[in-house]
């Protein structure tokens, strides 16, 4: 009965193989019903929104596994970056204006940090609070324009979000890389188990001997910068940086990347895969119907209710009760 039981458990699909299904599906419907959605134009469009999209959520998976969540990644990303172009359009070398920018983004991170594991604020509120923050100090002492330009005299950093190799768009080249690298430090490195021991059960990995609260400020400098390297590839992409982008709906899309594609919101569970999974079935949902000229009020109902959806199925299948907490079932 037993070996039944596993073998039936392992024939079972995952979430993540179920989302690849969805996206298959979904891919060759609007392939057959939208006209124009399979042109090589709109294929280019669709990878290198999916690739921005995906690094950006590779981070929130960092801070939803360590049982948090970091709404304040797109203010990060967006203003940071906006003030490196500003430095480099003033004259400053390349190298001391994406430091400047990083060094921005990961005080950021910190203060966030702080915050959380410190003074104990929940994470929602904290990076909520910091989303603000970073957009009107970045605004009012920063950046004074709305969109930031990509110069010329940006040399070689260019290439990496813009152009080809192989035929391969370098956008999704840098997404695939920061993808390997958040792998193997989730997977291989004593930060990565213990992320996934905090998420688990914080309670227990404190017994034994994990730094929580330095783990935890680690975990949001480290969502910032690489909320900060996406913005670097989408500046180098698009030739700019909006700022304006802070009041869009973008950091719910990357939250729905990583739930829907089984990063569970309780913590301790998912991984990059469910980001590829996720960021590939919402990219093609959301190039549908963008072809489709869907409103975008349209959309906003659609993505509202797949998130509310993919948070319903994550409460069930990853419950956050006291008795599973203790059991370390989450």
């Amino acid at each position: 009965m037993a070996g039944a039981r596993e073998i039936s458990r392992s024939r079972r699909l995952t979430q993540e193989q179920i989302v690849f299904g969805l996206s298959a599906l979904l891919f060759a419907a609007f392939g057959i019903l939208v006209t124009g959605f399979l042109a090589p134009d709109n294929i280019l469009s669709l990878i290198q929104n999916v690739a921005i999209l995906g690094m950006l959520g590779i981070g929130m998976t960092i801070a939803i596994v360590g049982r948090g969540i970091d709404l304040s990644m797109v203010a990060v990303m967006a203003m940071s970056v906006a003030w490196a172009l500003s430095l480099i359009d003033g004259g400053h070398s390349v190298g001391l204006a994406l430091g400047a920018g990083l060094l921005f983004a990961g005080l950021a991170g910190f203060v966030n940090g702080v915050l959380i594991a410190y003074v104990e604020i929940p994470a929602i509120f904290a990076t909520l609070a910091m989303t603000s923050v970073v957009y009107g100090f970045g605004q009012y002492f920063l950046v004074h324009v709305d969109v930031a330009y990509v110069g010329d005299t940006v040399g070689w950093i260019r290439r990496i979000g813009s152009g080809r190799t192989l035929g391969v768009p370098n956008s999704v080249t840098s997404f695939f890389v920061l993808a390997a690298v958040a792998f193997a430090l989730l997977r291989y490195t004593m930060f990565g188990k213990y992320l996934y021991a905090m998420g688990d059960s914080p309670q227990s990995a404190r017994v034994v001997g994990i730094p929580t609260r330095p783990m935890t400020v680690a975990q949001y400098v480290l969502s910032a910068l690489i909320a900060c390297i996406a913005g670097i590839v989408m500046a180098m992409a698009v030739d700019s940086m909006n700022t304006r982008i802070v009041n869009s709906t973008l950091v719910y899309d990357v939250i729905l990347v990583a739930v829907i594609g089984g990063v569970g919101l309780s913590g301790g569970k998912g991984g990059v895969r469910n980001v590829l999974a996720g960021t590939l079935l919402i990219g093609i949902l959301l190039n549908g119907m963008t072809m489709l000229d869907l409103p975008y009020t349209a959309q906003s109902i659609v993505k509202g209710f797949i998130l509310l959806g993919a948070i319903v199925a994550d409460s069930i299948l990853n419950p956050r009760d006291e008795q599973t907490s203790q059991q370390g079932d989450i």
